[in-house]
Formats: C-alpha cells, structure tokens, sequence
C-alpha cells in the first residue's frame, strides 16, 4: 500500500494557491462582496488591499453599465458558471479608464446541499492577443508602435514578476485570514482555468491534479492518479526531471516563460508552448510537495512569431531598398527616425525635429510647408525638396507618409518614408543637358547645311558659278559635322545597352600609331612624335583602339593649340601595354579631373561650344573598359597633359 501523506491544511492549501500568477478572487453574497482577491486581481482592477469586504460595483464603480455585476447575480442565484474569451471591460487604472480583454470564469462553489456559499472568480488578461489579431491587419503602417507596445508589455510583465516576489510576504499575512476547509479548496483547485498538478516531493507521487492540466498533457485523471509523475508524462522526463529534482533540493522555485516542448497528445507528438512554474511548497522549511502552474501559451508565440516575421521581412525590405523611415508626433512635435533617415539628412544620430526642419533649402520649405497642410486634411503627405547636409552640399529627397487621425478626425501622427533622390535629380539633369548639348550641337552644321541648300537651289541654273564647288565643300562638311554627331550618339547607346562589341586581333602598337591621324599630319601644323617600344603588340579590337588614340590627339590639338609636338607613347607595365598621348599645353584644372571621363562633360567653360556633345572620353573610357583595361590622365598646370589607357598583353 503506498504511503498517502496526510492532506493539506487551509493554510497550506491556501499558500499553494497564492503562487498562481492567475488572477484569482473569491466573492460571496448576492452583491459579489471581494472575500480575497489576489495580488494579480488586484493588479487588474487598479486598485490596493482596501477593495476586501466591499461589494463589486462599490470597488470598481466604472463596471456600472457593464454587464458583469448582473453575471455575478445570476451566477450565485441560478448556482451555474458563466465564462467569456476575448471579452472587454473597461476598468479604471491610474485614474485613466481603459479597455481590456480577458477570459474569465465565474463559478458557483457549491456545498454539500448544493447551495452556493462563494463565486470562484479567475481572470486571464489577453488584451496582448486581441491586440495583436488587430495590429495584424495593419502592421506595415504600425511597425514601430507595435514595437513600443511589445516592449512596453515585456516591462509590465516584468514589472508583474517583481511586484509578486515583493508581495509574497504580505500575501501570506492575508491567507491567514481565509478559512476554508480542505475540501472546498482542493474543490477550487479543480475548478481552476489553469493546469494545476501538486506532487509530492520525496517520491514524485502526484497528489492532485485539475481537468485543466490533464487537458495540456493530453492525458486522462487514471493516467496521472495513482502513478508518479514521470511514469505519467515519460517524455518529458529527460528534460523536466533534473529541474524538478533542483527544486525540491533547494527550495527554489524554476519558472519559465514560452518553454517549447513535445507532448505527446492522444498518442500523437505534438509541439506546444508552456509557461509554468515549480513552486515548492515547504512545511516546517523543508520541501514536501511541488506545484506545478501551467498554462498553454501556443496560440499567443504563434501570434507574435508571425508578427515579428512580418517585421523582419518588412525591415530587410526597407534596408534593401535603402528607404528611411519616420514617426512623427503632430501633437508633440516630436519626431522618431530611422538610421538611415538620419544617413540621408547627414547626421551621425538622431537629432530634434526643428533640426530636421531647418535642413530644407530655404526655396523649398513654402512647398513642404503646403504639403503638410494638405497632409492633414486628405491623409497623404508628399513631396521632393533639396537639403543642405551640415558640409553645405546639396541633396534632393522624396517624402511620403500617412496621417493618422482620432476619432474626431484630429491629426495625430504620421508615418512615413524618406528617399534620397539625389541620383535621379542629376540623372534628370544631364538629360536635359543633353538634349540642350544635342540641340546646340545639331542646329548650327544644319543651319549652314540648309543655307548651303537654299544658295543651291538659287543657282542650279549657272552652272559657271564659283560659288557652286565652295556651297558644295560647306555642304559636305556641315553633313560630316551631322554624321559624326550622331555615331557619337549611337556609340554611347550602344556603350549603355552593353551592345559595344569587339572584334579583337593581335596587332602591332607601333604601326597603330604611326598609321593613325593623318588628318593632323596632312595638315601640317602639329608633328606626332612616336616614343617607345615599336615591337609590342596587344589582342584588342584594332579599329575601337585607334578611336581612343583619335580622340586623345584632337583634344590635344583642340586643348593645346600652342604645343607643336603631340607625343605618342607606349611602355609595358608588368601584363598591360600602358599607351598615352602627351602635349605640353596648359593642362587641366584639378577640380574639372575627376568629371572627364563623365557622359556629356565638357571641359571647357563658359557654356557649349563647337567641339562635340562631350561623348568622345565617356566612350573612350567605355571601350578600355570592355577590354579589361584602365584609362586615366596625368596633369599639371601649365606643364601639359597625358592621357593614357593599358591594355592587358593577352
């Protein structure tokens, strides 16, 4: 016969039930007078000690009008039990009346001539998971007031778990006062809408155990009754038994929040989530039985695991997209930041929101002030405006957000993101540079082609006119002008729809160079000076190469009119053939170097001029590249310049 222990006490009873962190109240009387409430029942009502002995509707006056006073009623009338899942109530707490959510339970306890003598009265606070199917919906535009919230609830929770180590002692002064009877409480722990199971301590005997804990373990009561508790629950012994074992050899409770673990329900493995606490309950100091409180959290982890992958997925595809985000306080002026939105601004970290303001250019922030005016009356707010970084350059942005309004359609918030669109602004830029270059460019050769045309026209019938062979030399040279225009359009086309393409050879370096440019040695004016190893010879597209060469040499005789000599260079530098193109004219500001090899540049200034759509060096540049080469140029003020390119061997 096993040795049964003698049963629990009141007292004992009670202090085993003062370590549930359920909220828990005993009411009596058709008034539902508060005869003990818990640490955590207090806690959800807002209010101290003092509510003891007082009526319901006396101690939370703000339930008049709610429909749980009459529930009580009927509950201690009628001897039946009422219970409610995501239900509202709004409560009082700190002055401030609030909603929340709770499953709740009140329960007849009846005696043995089936009258009612108390209302058992647990509550579950799950305003977190009601919450959470809510901000489910719209979590993208609430992404950062869902992360307050959920800190803020880690921290109520935490603060929860300090108050009710603090209170412990204060809640063992007022179990004194409960006297209830053995059976009646082991009733209410049967009762309880959290699993309970009470082991003995120095053999693991399970003494008692509710419907609720079967439920989570997916076992029957002659599972559990009668046998100890791992050779009940096996599977969870490995785990679980050396924990338990530590608590019955210390004293100390173990509690643990989300645990996972396997169980196996109806003969089948299935993975739960647990909050649960070994509470030891001692008699004389030492250990003689240990309670175990468990509730199944699955559904909430669930919930907040897909809320957190929700905002992970969103926060990756924002730093992908390199799109900073806001917060901003219409009430407060106050403005939270991403850091990449600080990144855009210029800043190291976040700064005040007048900071944030005084960084728009001063000819934009009439357009920002109009768009925020027309934000709060239809919801959307947008708008592109330059910003000065505190180094004074200037950058353009794209702002978008949503208003977000009260119930009296009173603009609280927005929520937004923030876009460098420095990029797109000068992309925009060049291209009507372009079109004003290539307009500039085209008008003058077709002008005097048309003229040349016209004069024609008006002479086609004197055939003896001198002027004929000059309108047609004009007219040639006004189309070649065109023609040449227009292959550099072409060839940048090509250079941007990667369509450049090579048809390679091995040739000779030298005989490139000698042989090209006649067009500068017919002329006669500059003398083309050829300086290197005449026997190296390269695999590269013959005909692109002598393009880069051409354009070097007419930018020296265009940039360098006053330098006779134009040096035509080559050397080997380890596996690349170095070959550039040196004049001795006034060389190249520094400040224009790091833009000429740039699309639509030109070096010159004071405006456009008669040399080109400044295509000739981005195309040069594109070529070398497509070989596998570098380009560049070495300059100096008044000492001339060179431009080079290499080209590997192979």
């Amino acid at each position: 016969m096993n040795n049964i222990g003698q049963p629990l006490n009141n007292e004992e009873l009670l202090n085993v039930l003062s370590f549930s962190e359920d909220a828990t109240a005993i009411h009596i009387s058709e008034d539902a007078v508060i005869q003990y409430a818990n640490n955590a029942m207090l806690a959800f009502w807002g209010k101290g000690p003092g509510v003891i002995g007082k009526s319901l509707e006396e101690a939370l006056p703000e339930l008049k009008g709610q429909p749980f006073i009459d529930m009580f009623k009927k509950v201690w009338n009628e001897g039946i039990t009422i219970k409610g899942t995501d239900t509202p109530a709004q409560l009082m707490v700190d002055n401030t009346l609030r909603t929340f959510y709770f499953d709740y339970e009140y329960r007849a306890v009846k005696n043995a001539e089936g009258q009612t003598f108390c209302i058992l009265h647990m509550a579950k606070d799950v305003t977190e998971r009601v919450l959470a199917k809510n901000r489910e919906q719209d979590l993208t535009e609430e992404l950062r007031a869902a992360n307050e919230e959920l800190q803020a609830a880690n921290e109520e929770m935490n603060a929860s778990n300090e108050e009710l180590s603090e209170s412990r002692q204060e809640l063992l002064a007022l179990y004194e006062d409960l006297k209830e009877s053995d059976i009646r409480f082991r009733n209410m722990v049967r009762q309880a809408p959290v699993g309970i199971c009470i082991i003995r301590a120095h053999d693991l005997y399970i003494q008692d155990v509710n419907d609720n804990y079967l439920e989570l373990v997916g076992k029957k009561r002659n599972e559990l009754e009668n046998h100890t508790i791992w050779d009940a629950i096996p599977e969870a012994a490995d785990t679980y038994a050396p924990i338990m074992n530590g608590v019955i050899n210390t004293g100390v409770a173990f509690s643990a929040r989300e645990h996972e673990l396997i169980l196996i329900r109806n003969g089948v493995p299935e993975t739960v989530f647990v909050d649960f606490v070994y509470e030891p309950v001692k008699n004389d100091g030492e250990v003689t039985a240990i309670m175990v409180l468990a509730i199944d959290v699955s559904d909430k982890v669930i919930a907040r695991r897909s809320i957190e992958d929700i905002e992970e997925r969103i926060r990756l595809a924002v730093e992908a997209a390199e799109i900073g985000t806001f917060d901003l306080d219409i009430v407060n002026k106050v403005m939270l930041t991403s850091e990449r939105f600080d990144t855009i601004f210029g800043f190291n970290s976040h700064a005040s929101w007048k900071k944030y303001k005084d960084a728009i250019h001063s000819d934009d922030r009439q357009n920002r002030e109009t768009a925020h005016k027309v934000a709060l009356v239809n919801g959307k707010l947008f708008y592109e405006a330059r910003i000065i970084h505190p180094d004074r350059s200037i950058h353009w942005i794209r702002v978008q957000g949503k208003v977000y309004y009260d119930k009296e359609r009173t603009p609280l918030r927005i929520l937004g993101t923030l876009l460098d669109i420095t990029q797109v602004k000068r992309l925009e830029q060049q291209k009507d540079d372009f079109i004003s270059i290539a307009s500039h460019e085209l008008k003058t050769p077709i002008t005097s082609l048309k003229a040349s045309l016209q004069l024609l026209e008006k002479i086609k019938g004197d055939r003896s006119s001198q002027l004929i062979p000059k309108l047609i030399d004009q007219s040639i040279k006004s189309v070649k002008k065109i023609s040449t225009l227009v292959d550099d359009l072409l060839n940048v086309s090509r250079t941007r729809e990667a369509q450049l393409k090579l048809n390679k050879s091995i040739f000779n370096v030298s005989e490139l160079l000698e042989g090209c440019c006649n067009h500068v040695r017919v002329a006669g004016k500059y003398e083309l000076v050829f300086q290197g190893d005449k026997k190296l010879t390269v695999f590269a597209d013959e005909h692109a190469i002598d393009q880069v060469v051409v354009n070097f040499v007419n930018n020296a005789v265009k940039y360098a009119p006053d330098s006779p000599k134009i040096f035509l260079i080559t050397e080997k530098v380890e596996n690349m053939i170095r070959i550039a193109v040196k004049d001795n004219g006034p060389g190249i500001s520094p400040d224009k170097i790091p833009y000429l090899f740039d699309r639509y540049y030109q070096a010159q200034p004071g405006g456009f001029n008669n040399s080109g759509l400044g295509l000739g060096l981005y195309i040069c540049a594109e070529i070398i590249r497509k070989h596998g080469g570098e380009i560049g140029v070495d300059t100096e003020l008044g000492k001339g310049s060179t431009f080079w390119f290499t080209l590997p061997t192979r």
